[in-house]
């Protein structure tokens, strides 16, 4: 599983970026650059990344961080995966 190529596909369909999502790199800036990822959007992307990768995310492993770039957000993902 490429777990950037998900990751782009989930932030697109929910943050309606038509197709923009594609061509994030890592350092693709996300929570404070993408007006669409709001506190709510959060929510619905952790929501998504659970359940698209069969995941559960405890409250203390997520904080802003987490979603400062593409590649902070894979490297979560990836490092829950291991």
């Amino acid at each position: 599983m490429d777990i950037r190529k998900e990751l782009a596909a989930i932030l697109d369909e929910l943050l309606s970026l038509g197709g923009r999502a594609a061509a994030f790199e890592d350092a693709t800036p996300l929570l404070g650059a993408l007006p669409e990822l709001d506190s709510m959007a959060v929510v619905g992307v952790i929501g998504a990344i659970e359940e698209r990768f069969g995941l559960v995310f405890d409250d203390d492993e997520i904080d802003g961080s987490s979603f400062a770039s593409f590649g902070s957000l894979a490297k979560l993902i990836d490092a829950k995966l291991s």
